[in-house]
């Protein structure tokens, strides 16, 4: 009979599935570093770009942050050409009130009655005056409630005295500014 030796085909093959593991072992091994790697590369594009989001909304706030910025002194500005409007609107009525209002005084006075005292403050008035009965007193009084300026004319004190050596009645009135209506504004 014929013997074949069949060991050295047999670490031959040996020899060969082992080799064959290893470039397997070292293929799934670069595969896997592949993978990895790719991973990688694809966070660090995400992170770029998240940085470059991140870099464009900053630039974006201090941009805001100017325009409020600006929008606040505008609105401060505002403010005050506001208040100084107010000022001129309520100089401008007061410039025309106290005249008109001195003027009706003057034009309700009737003659042999004197006004000796006045005083106003927050649209109350207080007038002082001399006269030489008490009927001008209620005439004066009856003319300013008619007004157009006056109301709640009231008469505080009369008494007689003596200026001179003439016999004079003494009085006392008071009396509320009517509500004006402001000038409306031009447009």
């Amino acid at each position: 009979m014929i013997r074949i030796n069949l060991l050295p085909l047999r670490a031959s093959k040996k020899k060969e599935s082992a080799v064959q593991q290893i470039v397997l072992f070292c293929a799934v091994i670069v595969i896997a570093a592949a993978v990895v790697m790719s991973l990688y590369v694809v966070r660090r594009v995400q992170v770029a770009n998240t940085k470059k989001d991140i870099t464009a909304a900053n630039a974006k706030i201090n941009e805001l942050k100017a325009k409020i910025g600006k929008l606040q002194e505008l609105q401060t500005l505002k403010e005050q050409v506001k208040k100084k409007l107010d000022v001129l609107a309520k100089l401008r009525k007061d410039k025309t009130g106290p005249a008109h209002r001195l003027a009706t005084l003057s034009d309700s006075t009737p003659d042999q009655l004197w006004l000796t005292g006045y005083s106003e403050s927050a649209g109350n008035i207080r007038i002082s005056g001399v006269a030489y009965v008490e009927e001008l007193i209620a005439q004066y009084m009856r003319a300013l409630e008619a007004s157009a300026d006056y109301m709640n004319v009231e008469l505080i004190v009369s008494e007689q005295t003596e200026v001179a050596g003439i016999k004079l009645k003494k009085f006392d009135v008071t009396m509320k500014l009517k509500e004006t209506p402001p000038p409306a504004a031009k447009k």
